[in-house]
């Protein structure tokens, strides 16, 4: 059985989930459960993926997302959280050889990681700091040979440079996400899970499954 680790883009997870369910009420480890069914696969780890609300605009807001935060690390999810950032194009490049040169990479991987990682637009970028340090993540799990495939619950294109250098260390990878801003041009590259609906209703966590129930047994009164 291949081994995988689940790298969540949380804030692209929350804002093309949100159309159908309360994200909290999704239990991405069941999530995960099921993408590992589909595809036969050995889930080392997930990893969540966020940017965290400023204290000072939200106090509730931001006290409710560190909650949430907290019931993920107590079921065994690394979290990860990151300010969003705004990179020109010399930030980025600057900061993308910066991680590089710290990878102490071998004479075969190097030229190969560098052709795909220091390919940057000539026009302005805006780069989230969240979707840098994923991208950063998967390349460097597979470059020190932590696993077999690298799968990715996000539906954003700025990943397919990520995911073709993965695929040129001969590695594999897989993206899931629901239909609602899945990219066309990740889906068209590599290999794709759809999340319906119907698929993650079964993926309630056991509060909100409760809560329906309750719900169910009062309104049967």
């Amino acid at each position: 059985m291949k081994k995988a680790i689940v790298f969540v883009d949380a804030n692209n997870w929350y804002h093309n989930i949100k159309g159908w369910f309360i994200p909290s009420d999704i239990d991405i480890c069941k999530v995960v459960e099921l993408i590992s069914k589909k595809k036969n696969l050995k889930i080392l780890e997930i990893r969540w993926y966020a940017s965290v609300p400023d204290i000072e605009d939200d106090k509730l807001k931001y006290m409710r997302h560190m909650d949430f935060l907290a019931s993920l690390r107590k079921r065994n999810v690394k979290v990860i959280t990151r300010k969003l950032q705004k990179l020109s194009n010399k930030e980025l490049l600057k900061k993308r050889q910066e991680f590089i040169k710290s990878w102490d990479l071998c004479e075969v991987c190097k030229p190969i990681v560098e052709a795909s990682f220091l390919d940057i637009a000539d026009h302005y970028q805006k780069e989230k700091g969240i979707d840098v340090w994923i991208a950063v993540d998967m390349v460097k799990k597979v470059i020190n040979n932590k696993i077999d495939c690298a799968i990715l619950i996000s539906g954003d294109a700025d990943f397919v440079p990520a995911f073709d250098l993965i695929q040129n260390l001969k590695k594999e990878v897989l993206s899931c996400f629901v239909p609602r801003g899945y990219s066309n041009e990740i889906r068209q590259k590599f290999p794709y899970i759809i999340l319906n609906k119907e698929e993650l209703k079964k993926c309630l966590n056991d509060r909100k499954l409760k809560e329906d129930k309750n719900a169910e047994n009062n309104n049967s009164y």
